[in-house]
């Protein structure tokens, strides 16, 4: 039996785990603060939560040109206020349900 037999199920659950034991918010920052890349962290980490969000039928957010600057202040003072981190996402999650809305695309 190969040694990769079940890797749908066990990206599934890493997923699960992944979403459930962290909020997307937390591993959102904690992304940001190893700062694997030279450049572009903050897309690659964007883009992870995205999918992640996808993958557990959770609704996902996108951080435009308006929620930018409280992204970052959010990041910033993760350690402090986690509220700021917190309420700019669930902004962005509002903001893309209501294209979802627009679309007359249903979520959970």
């Amino acid at each position: 039996m190969p040694i990769f037999h079940n890797t749908k199920k066990i990206h599934s659950n890493l997923s699960i785990i992944f979403i459930s034991y962290f909020s997307y918010r937390q591993i959102n920052y904690k992304f940001e603060i190893i700062h694997p890349f030279q450049d572009e962290n903050g897309r690659v980490g964007r883009l992870i939560i995205f999918k992640e969000c996808l993958a557990n039928n959770i609704v996902p957010l996108i951080i435009d040109e308006q929620l930018k600057l409280f992204y970052y202040r959010g990041l910033q003072e993760w350690n402090n206020i986690k509220e700021y981190l917190m309420d700019t996402c669930l902004t962005a999650q509002d903001n893309y349900k209501s294209v979802l809305y627009y679309f007359e695309i249903e979520y959970k």
